[in-house]
């Protein structure tokens, strides 16, 4: 099925089309989202999953658009070296410099100011604050605060990623916050940001219900305060069935990443749309290398990696993905390396490196060596429709060739900690990366993602190089070396292609699909929700 590329919206989003005079748009109204995913924190840098209510409440000081480019938010520009926001200096250090917006306040009423982004620093990078991400915090030397409304960051190293980090998740409110234990405190249940929601309502693996936030910067181009919705409520709904009768009962406005399976059902219904949109994500089997013997035996992962059939699981996803062989997806074509490719569906070639590393197969046709059966949990997210039957086909196909595999799955907040701390020997998950991605938080020896205990020096080089590397052309040649190596070590397999899928009431207008990890929350100031059109009158 193909996919729609969507405008870049973020800035004006209620223009009817080029050229035209802005309309007036209906204000009010509630808009009810349906989510499969439990909310574990309201903490940006907390949460183990996509923040899409946080994206409503806190904002960054830039933000990916639908295009995946940066368009600034607290900032006033995004800096780069050609506007003189970034500086080159000696020893591979580099300065940033931000220029903030002026009359921003917190939802409390208290004026934002720089001295909140340099706190937001101070907070995360803090050894006694357990955030889940702590991206780009680490590589901060110093940040100086010349005045309210400017920023400039030293960088101990050169950092072509930098806008995918810290600044960008969220800014942390220096005033609320200060002395305060971030692991334990109210906020992560209740956060105060400076964006167009703010937490009226939070009740864990139920609701939270968001309420327009009367101090919002920013106006429409109708020249009215945003945003135009007064409330947003998220219902956790972790069963399928469940939300697709929901959806069709008008009772969800939006329920953001549908299964692709839901997807295929209510394309076509009456009142819904289904927006499609490219991903920056993928889906991928990983190896545990602290788990079995076997694991880390390069004969194995290459027989599993040439066992599966990614033609199967683009069939049992409703046609949506693609198949792919890289972490990094063709959307991101100025890294992307269509050369590094890993080992091809041929289950003959698997079954001769299983022969020839010694492997035999049993009477129960599970293969065995020195008393170890290639016998495993895999593990995938409990109520992940898509996931739970993509693990089943891969379950089928190893079959094929002697490996024998049990479904471990867990469900929402388990599935997280299985991941990061390796609890799983083979796990079929999703990766989703910002804009401009950092892969070493996956697959570095120290990444914060890394739970599979991967370790490799040349990838780790490979990386580095990748995320320091300012020019295109070098930051390209790095990339292809990361895929060369990836592809050749198969510490995780790529399968297939994220695709964002998301069903909407037609009623519900501005809204677009963003393609990475930062959500399509990050416009939800500018959705409306449309006058229903009125009754139809049978003519006589």
């Amino acid at each position: 099925m193909p996919i729609v590329a969507l405008p870049c919206l973020l800035a004006a989003q209620s223009n009817a089309a080029a050229g035209s005079s802005p309309q007036k748009v209906p204000r009010g109204g509630t808009l009810v989202v349906g989510l499969s995913e439990d909310i574990d924190t309201l903490n940006v840098y907390s949460t183990g999953f996509l923040g899409y209510a946080e994206a409503a409440v806190v904002e960054g000081l830039l933000a990916p658009d639908a295009r995946a480019e940066y368009v600034p938010v607290l900032a006033t520009v995004v800096p780069t070296l050609a506007n003189g926001g970034i500086l080159l200096e000696p020893d591979n250090r580099m300065q940033v410099t931000y220029h903030l917006r002026p009359g921003v306040l917190w939802q409390d009423g208290a004026p934002f100011t720089s001295a909140d982004v340099k706190f937001t620093w101070e907070a995360v990078r803090d050894p006694a604050f357990l955030a889940e991400s702590k991206d780009g915090s680490e590589n901060i030397a110093s940040i100086d605060t010349p005045d309210d409304l400017t920023v400039v960051v030293h960088y101990t190293r050169r950092s072509a990623a930098f806008a995918s980090t810290l600044f960008t998740f969220g800014i942390l409110p220096r005033h609320l916050l200060a002395g305060h234990d971030l692991n334990h405190d109210q906020y992560n249940e209740r956060p105060i940001g400076t964006g167009p929601f703010m937490v009226h309502a939070f009740r864990r693996g139920d609701y939270l219900v968001l309420d327009r936030n009367p101090h919002y910067w920013r106006h429409g181009p109708d020249n009215e305060a945003l945003p135009y919705l007064d409330r947003i409520v998220f219902r956790i709904i972790p069963d399928t069935n469940t939300l697709g009768i929901l959806i069709r009962a008008g009772e969800i406005g939006l329920a953001p990443l549908v299964p692709y399976m839901l997807a295929e059902q209510i394309e076509g219904a009456r009142g819904i749309i289904v927006e499609k949109g490219p991903s920056l994500g993928w889906e991928h089997l990983d190896f545990n290398f602290r788990g079995p013997a076997p694991l880390r035996d390069i004969s194995v992962r290459r027989a599993v990696a040439s066992a599966i059939d990614r033609r199967a699981l683009v069939r049992a996803a409703g046609g949506y993905p693609e198949p792919i062989h890289s972490v990094v997806v063709p959307l991101l074509a100025g890294l992307f390396d269509p050369a590094a490719q890993g080992e091809a569906y041929d289950p003959a070639e698997a079954n001769r490196l299983l022969d020839a590393a010694g492997y035999r197969r049993g009477s129960d046709g599970v293969r065995a060596k020195n008393g170890h059966r290639l016998e495993f949990r895999i593990t995938a997210q409990s109520g992940q429709v898509d996931d739970e039957i993509a693990e089943q086909v891969i379950i089928a196909q190893l079959q094929a060739i002697g490996i024998g595999l049990t479904a471990d799955n867990k469900t929402g907040i388990s599935f997280r900690e299985a991941r990061y701390h390796g609890d799983y020997d083979l796990l079929y998950g999703r990766w989703v990366t910002a804009a401009d991605p950092v892969y070493s938080v996956f697959f570095g020896t120290h990444g914060p993602d890394n739970g599979q205990g991967y370790t490799n020096p040349a990838l780790d080089a490979a990386m580095a190089r990748m995320e320091t590397a300012m020019q295109p052309q070098a930051r390209r040649e790095a990339a292809a070396d990361m895929q060369r190596i990836l592809a050749q070590d198969v510490p995780t397999i790529p399968l297939v292609s994220a695709v964002s899928l998301a069903t909407k009431t037609v009623r519900l207008r501005n809204y677009v699909v963003n393609p990475t990890n930062m959500t399509d929350f990050v416009t939800a100031a500018t959705w409306y929700l449309a006058e229903p059109d009125p009754p139809r009158v049978a003519s006589r």
